[in-house]
């Protein structure tokens, strides 16, 4: 039987409109995008955005932080950025003659890490701690990251010079990779539209107090067994298919979870369903595959790995919440 939700669908549903009508002030469509944010803002992951220069993933993280009350840092991430700029160091205060820790811009609710396969592993690597254990160590002394904590990457599609692979154990922390393309023309003529009016900043309409009490409520999110063995099936395809050299990891089988849970919890339900998996399969999956260079050369796609997969393995079928979660 699951739980009830401390927060109807109706509120739910209330509060995430309004943070989409809030983010339309700065940025117009890219509705998907948003709600990739939400999911990942909800089930503390993070997020990788691959799109051309100019679709505005700039714009679309700082309208999301103020629209969420969170506090913002960007890295403009290129070749010479050491560690020490990210995290943060010790400095001599000659006034004080004291060492003080000067903290870097990881120290922000919302961390925009701006084509970040611009910078050596050494200084991504920086990032890893970070993000998955939410403190950073400066000079073998810890700090702890803000609560909420979100990394967003941006990576630029077209680039090939003067830029570095993420290592495979970085990728496998951003939770969700989403892709920001041109929009058609009646949206472009609404940008145009807004850009041409005077701008009217975002107002908060989720705070920080909300956005941790939406976490604890995910929590009641119930997933039935068979939801979890259907996880657990698609993982452990993606290991047995002959073209990939490294398939999903229990970390990312984990993140379907989560982000099934959280487009569950978007959608106004208490349970999860297949189709919640199915939704969100793509974004958790393909960034996590690594094809065989024969499979690349024969023009295989990751893409097409997960949909092969996600038709061979057996859908669950039955009830997946209780009679209470079908009233809401």
């Amino acid at each position: 039987m699951a739980e009830m939700l401390t927060r109807s669908p109706d509120e739910i549903a209330a509060a995430f409109k309004a943070v989409k009508r809030q983010v339309a002030k700065a940025v117009i469509g890219y509705e998907e995008q948003i709600e990739d944010f939400l999911i990942c803002l909800l089930t503390d992951g993070h997020l990788l955005i691959e799109g051309v220069p100019g679709v505005a993933k700039t714009t679309l993280a700082k309208a999301f932080s103020q629209v969420c009350g969170l506090s913002y840092k960007r890295i403009q991430f290129t070749q010479d950025l050491l560690p020490a700029d990210i995290t943060g160091h010790y400095f001599y205060n000659q006034r004080t003659a004291e060492f003080e820790v000067r903290k870097g811009p990881l120290f922000a609710d919302l961390v925009l890490a701006d084509e970040i396969n611009r910078a050596p592993p050494k200084t991504q690597s920086a990032l890893l701690e970070g993000m998955q254990e939410r403190q950073v160590t400066i000079e073998g002394n810890t700090f702890d990251l803000p609560n909420p904590f979100m990394v967003m990457a941006t990576l630029n599609p077209i680039e090939t010079e003067g830029v570095y692979p993420l290592p495979e154990a970085q990728i496998d922390r951003f939770m969700v990779k989403s892709s920001m393309d041109y929009l058609d023309q009646k949206r472009e003529v609404d940008i145009l539209k807004l850009k041409n009016e005077r701008q009217v900043p975002p107002e908060i309409v989720l705070s920080k107090e909300a956005i941790v009490d939406m976490r604890d409520d995910l929590i009641n999110v119930h997933v039935h067994t068979s939801i979890l063995e259907y996880i657990e099936n698609i993982a452990r395809a993606t290991r047995e298919v002959d073209e990939l050299d490294l398939g999903l990891s229990p970390r990312g089988a984990i993140h379907l979870l989560h982000t099934a849970k959280a487009h569950a919890y978007v959608s106004g339900r208490s349970y999860v369903i297949p189709d919640d998996v199915k939704a969100m399969a793509h974004k958790v999956i393909d960034h996590r595959l690594i094809l065989s260079p024969e499979a690349e050369l024969g023009g295989m796609s990751k893409a097409g790995v997960t949909d092969s997969i996600l038709s061979s393995v057996t859908v669950p079928k039955g009830e997946f919440g209780g009679g209470e979660d079908k009233k809401a």
